[in-house]
């Protein structure tokens, strides 16, 4: 493309903007022009200033024209002024470049510019075209991104764990320092699906398989794995990755973390191992008790003897349960299994239980599991389970009043189909059990009612008495 401007005649190369239509037509243009379009002789004077120019730069082109295109650039910039000459005057053009020119109030003005050779009609470089754009506002805005990004690459290179994203495809595309600082790798080597590098082989089919099923599902990612360091030692981390959608709809990124969590499994661990050491010894105790309560009334008291030690198994099995869950409580419905584990056989046959998942605290897991094994030992020797045809029915949920900022659980045992109920003249421990340690374990009322049809027991605690609250907002 040639980038020269002819005109007829270098004594009418200035007046060129009056000169017939077409010249008025280009006058119009530059003047309505948002860029400054500056034009001057080869020895630097002004010939044409347009009213873009006095924006940009506050002088008028009254005040202009014949001044020397120097007044405008600052003296540190002057040789720069000297190889524009001399480029025009060979006739080249000066490509697109960023500078600096001085407005009417001693201000600096950012501008880029734009210089190419006018000639006569006979090729000769009579003067220069300059076109200008203000700068201003895009560096500004340049400031601000690389300001945006500066805060984003210290946040994102100086937080603890590591981060990536990925495009919706779940092409990792960015890892932040600390990734390339463990691992020892390259950009070029994580590039995509490069992180399968550093996975542990056992385990790394399993993670690109449940990471490709968020990739095509949308659904939040979330994994616990081994990731290799740069110096081969494995060490776990909990990852996770969500989508990142646009106005649309659409997923156009996926943003992932992973988070060291070798020292806190490691803490788990011990306080698990510690947890077993506890159970085992007080279990120990436990059967030192049975041993003793069954050595000193065998003979006297058998009966005794055989219920103490039922409640012993039970309360052990409440405390394996709670072991195994780390003393954070546990669901009613893994409570009801562990205490009518030994009828087992007529689950859904005559023992029928429904209710959503609910967990209580291990205080009250322990009250709890106590009254379910009171209450089906009695069914299997009086009520509803001492015959074929009796049936037990288990019920729970949580219930919601007005005015109250936690639930209550609400629990129920009934009987039907067994032998006639009749109220007990004595009233032992296991009533105890059933009614007054677990009203006092939840705070709330206890329902023992011996109706001939079945026996009906229903416990309704304070609200959220009783419930294992924190375990949700852990898991969160």
């Amino acid at each position: 493309m040639d980038k020269k401007i002819r005109f007829p005649g270098a004594d009418g190369l200035f007046s060129f903007l009056t000169a017939g239509a077409h010249n008025a037509w280009l006058a119009a243009i530059i003047r309505s022009s948002n860029d400054a379009i500056i034009s001057k002789k080869i020895d630097g004077s002004i010939t044409s200033w347009n009213p873009a120019a006095e924006r940009m730069l506050g002088y008028t082109e009254e005040e202009m024209l014949g001044e020397s295109i120097r007044k405008i650039i600052p003296d540190h910039l002057q040789k720069e002024e000297d190889e524009i000459v001399a480029s025009i005057k060979a006739g080249n053009p000066v490509e697109h470049f960023e500078t600096e020119r001085i407005h009417k109030n001693g201000k600096s003005v950012a501008i880029s510019v734009y210089v190419s050779p006018i000639l006569d009609e006979h090729e000769k470089v009579v003067g220069a075209s300059t076109i200008a754009r203000d700068l201003s506002k895009e560096i500004e805005n340049r400031r601000r991104i690389e300001e945006s990004e500066f805060r984003f690459r210290m946040l994102a290179d100086n937080i603890s764990q590591f981060c990536w994203v990925a495009d919706s495809t779940g092409h990792i595309f960015w890892y932040n320092k600390r990734w390339f600082d463990y691992t020892g790798t390259t950009p070029e080597e994580m590039d995509g699906w490069g992180w399968k590098s550093v996975h542990h082989p056992d385990h790394v089919d399993r993670v690109v398989e449940k990471i490709q099923h968020s990739w095509d599902t949308g659904e939040d990612w979330e994994d616990t794995f081994p990731l290799r360091s740069k110096d081969g030692e494995y060490r776990w981390f909990l990852s996770r990755a969500k989508p990142i959608y646009d106005t649309d709809g659409n997923i156009v990124r996926w943003f992932g973390t992973n988070t060291d969590i070798t020292e806190e499994r490691e803490r788990q661990e011990q306080i698990r191992f510690l947890m077993r050491e506890v159970n085992h010894r007080s279990k120990n105790m436990l059967a030192l008790i049975q041993g003793i309560a069954r050595q000193t009334g065998k003979k006297e008291h058998p009966e005794f003897i055989r219920k103490f030690e039922q409640r012993l198994q039970a309360l052990a099995a409440s405390q394996d349960l709670l072991t195994n869950m780390g003393w954070r409580g546990m669901t009613i419905d893994d409570l009801l299994d562990s205490q009518l584990g030994h009828l087992a056989d007529l689950k859904d046959i005559q023992i029928f239980s429904e209710g959503e998942e609910i967990r209580i605290n291990a205080h009250c897991a322990q009250n709890l599991g106590m009254a379910l094994h009171e209450l089906s030992t009695n069914a299997s020797k009086y009520g509803a389970l001492s015959t074929d045809e009796g049936k037990v029915y288990v019920n729970w949920s949580l219930e919601h009043r007005d005015g109250e900022d936690a639930p209550r659980l609400r629990i129920n045992w009934h009987e039907e189909g067994g032998p006639p109920v009749t109220e007990p003249d004595h009233k032992g421990f296991g009533t105890t059990v059933i009614n007054q340690m677990c009203r006092s374990a939840f705070s709330g009322e206890v329902t023992l009612d011996y109706r001939p049809e079945g026996l009906f027991w229903e416990l309704v605690g304070s609200p959220g008495r009783g419930l294992d609250l924190t375990y949700e907002e852990d898991q969160a």
